[in-house]
């Protein structure tokens, strides 16, 4: 699957996101290694802490299916009305949730727009430098 293909997947799942607090709509894709493909928006809370990551929404539901290894990870996210959607990276939560199922060297996020020259392509572990890992606790 291409990095279009999953940031497509990832427009796709922002459109059924809930936020009506925030309006920031967020939705992502997640490529597990044995090429399934697991979507997730956001879903807000009017209490704010039980509000759902796209990211850990799609890593949950993967979990949940069975799936405990990842390829990438693509996030697309910005206002419901954005003329146009800017770069929006995992928050960090998020980015622990997936550096305890990920290589922080080889798992892959993709950060996409609604226009295909923007993505941007980077590591976990350039994301979430100095991690601490299931290892860590060893």
């Amino acid at each position: 699957m291409t990095n279009e293909e999953l940031v497509a997947l990832a427009l796709e799942a922002r459109k059924k996101a809930y936020a009506p607090y925030s309006e920031h709509l967020v939705g992502a894709a997640l490529l597990t290694k044995s090429g399934k493909v697991y979507t997730g928006c956001n879903v807000e809370n009017a209490g704010f802490t039980p509000t759902n990551c796209a990211e850990r929404t799609a890593v949950f539901k993967a979990v949940s299916e069975g799936e405990r290894e990842f390829a990438s990870i693509a996030v697309v996210g910005g206002k419901a009305n954005a003329d146009h959607l800017p770069i929006c990276a995992p928050c960090g939560v998020c980015r622990q949730v997936l550096r305890e199922f990920c290589d922080p060297k080889a798992f892959t996020v993709i950060l996409g727009t609604d226009r295909p020259e923007e993505i941007r392509v980077m590591s976990l572990g350039d994301l979430l430098p100095l991690s601490f890992g299931p290892e860590s606790l060893m």
